[in-house]
């Protein structure tokens, strides 16, 4: 019974959260207190938002690195709206996020659909592209909390059943993205690009088609969360979210979400975040420098990557030999 749990990465996942949660625990009491967990969820809600977003590309065999660029951009072009148009509806200016972050996304989406350019070579320059814009757009200024209307930047943080707006949206997001891939064609082509490219096109997907809506969803979840970083931290700065693609790809990779594509979950992409968000929270308690940290961080990611990998071969070896036992039944017959 225990080796049938262990067969699925989300079990596993959260049996593991469970004992960093008592191991440290130990070491700070309350940390695992319904109140603090809250408060862990609620920071780490815009690393799951993101995260899945990554987790739509990753699935169609692609990758976003320019995501945590396009947080910077969004967030410094709303801020800068809001301040300039304090009279202007919040809803409007999140919907001005969602547009920003979705056409920052179609352009990733368009180089690799149109121009049959790599992912990685393109996000790569994109995420350069973007946080100069940004600059550009700013002229290396901050839009401080002073600049910002009450509604822009307290909306996020009211409570609602003790946990705030912004733990909420995320909530949101997770359901909405269930919904996504579990339920619609675009999130059966997803799984279908990533996992056999060659078998959808026979299916009638169109593979470039669906790695650009795979980069559009992710720039529109990182558009949103643009708006999320501002009013959360109270600041937009051409240098927001910096190096935070790197977590939304580890995200994805503890969380089973498989870099050759067609393998994972939102389950997976949601308990990675949380997984990092425990971390990330715990160390600093727990008195481990900052050094020591990113050093933790990056044997967790390398452990999840050899994890992944030994699980695709044992099943590829699984394929391999049905494909043997039925060729030589057809011999036989």
């Amino acid at each position: 019974m225990i080796r049938q749990l262990f067969k699925f990465r989300e079990m596993l996942l959260v049996i593991i959260i469970a004992i960093l949660l008592a191991v440290f625990s130990v070491r700070s009491p309350g940390f695992a207190a319904p109140g603090n967990l809250a408060n862990i969820f609620n920071d780490t809600s815009i690393l799951i938002i993101l995260a899945l977003g990554q987790m739509t590309v990753i699935l169609t065999k692609s990758i976003d690195l320019s995501v945590a660029a396009n947080v910077a951009f969004t967030g410094m072009a709303v801020g800068m709206l809001n301040a300039a148009h304090p009279e202007l509806p919040l809803v409007l200016i999140v919907i001005v996020a969602l547009c920003i972050g979705a056409v920052l996304g179609a352009i990733n989406g368009i180089f690799v659909w149109k121009l049959n350019i790599p992912s990685i070579v393109v996000t790569l320059g994109t995420l350069t592209i973007y946080r100069g814009m940004a600059f550009v757009l700013s002229g290396g200024a901050w839009v401080n909390a002073h600049q910002m209307t009450a509604p822009f930047l307290q909306t996020p943080r009211q409570l609602f059943l003790g946990l705030p707006i912004l733990g909420w949206t995320a909530i949101v997001i997770v359901a909405v993205m269930y919904l996504v891939m579990s339920r619609t064609f675009l999130g059966r082509a997803i799984y279908a690009s990533g996992g056999n490219p060659t078998a959808a096109v026979y299916a009638g997907i169109d593979v470039g088609r669906t790695r650009f809506f795979a980069f559009v969803i992710s720039g529109t979840l990182a558009g949103l969360c643009g708006y999320l970083w501002v009013s959360r931290y109270a600041v937009a700065y051409v240098d927001i979210a910096a190096g935070f693609e790197l977590d939304t790809v580890a995200a994805c990779v503890i969380g089973g979400i498989s870099t050759l594509g067609g393998i994972g979950s939102v389950a997976g992409a949601v308990l990675g975040a949380l997984f990092l968000g425990v971390i990330k929270n715990a160390l600093p308690v727990i008195n481990i420098s900052p050094f020591a940290q990113m050093a933790i961080s990056g044997s967790v990611i390398i452990a999840a990557v050899i994890f992944n990998a030994r699980q695709e071969r044992r099943r590829g070896r699984i394929i391999l030999r049905d494909r043997g036992a039925s060729e030589q039944i057809e011999v036989a017959a």
